[in-house]
C-alpha cells in the first residue's frame, strides 16, 4: 500500500527519483497515466492490469466509458526505474499535469500520484476544510 507525501524534484531530463518507501513495489515496472484533477497516476504493472480489466468491462455503448477509456489509456506509458531509482515522465504527461521542477508525490493506497507542488498545495488547502467538516458518511461503513 502506498502512503505518505514526498517532495522530490524533476530533473532537466524529465526524471524523478521515486520515494524510497515506494521503490520495492515499483522497481519491476510501472504504468503512469493521466489522473483526475490534472495529476498523474502511477500504478504497478500488476495493479494497472487490474484497472484495465475493470475499464474493459464498461459497455461499449457508453459514451462516457469510451471517452474515459480513450483519455486514460492514450496517455499511459510503461516505464522501468533505472539503477538510481529514477523514472522518466514523458513530455505529454508532464504537460498534462503542468509539472515543473517542484513535485509532490503522494501515496493513495493502490497508486501513487504525482502533482505539481503549487497545484497540490492549492488543492490540499481547498480540500482540508471540507475534509474536516464532513458530517455525513462519504464511504459507507468507514467510521
Amino acid at each position: 500500500m502506498f502512503l505518505g507525501t514526498y517532495a522530490p524534484k524533476l530533473d532537466d531530463k524529465g526524471r524523478v527519483i521515486l520515494p524510497a518507501k515506494f521503490r520495492d513495489e515499483l522497481s519491476t515496472g510501472i504504468v503512469m497515466t493521466r489522473g483526475q484533477e490534472r495529476c498523474l497516476y502511477v500504478f504497478t504493472s500488476r495493479d494497472f492490469d487490474e484497472v484495465h480489466e475493470k475499464i474493459r468491462q464498461a459497455p461499449i455503448t457508453s459514451k462516457e466509458g469510451r471517452d474515459f477509456f480513450r483519455v486514460f489509456l492514450s496517455g499511459a506509458s510503461a516505464e522501468t526505474p533505472d539503477k538510481q531509482n529514477r523514472v522518466t515522465i514523458p513530455a505529454n504527461l508532464r504537460a498534462y499535469a503542468g509539472l515543473d521542477r517542484d513535485l509532490t508525490v503522494i501515496g493513495v493506497g493502490n497508486r501513487v500520484e504525482i502533482w505539481d507542488t503549487e497545484v497540490w498545495d492549492t488543492y490540499l488547502a481547498e480540500q482540508e476544510t471540507s475534509f474536516a467538516n464532513i458530517t455525513e458518511e462519504v464511504i459507507p461503513g468507514l467510521f
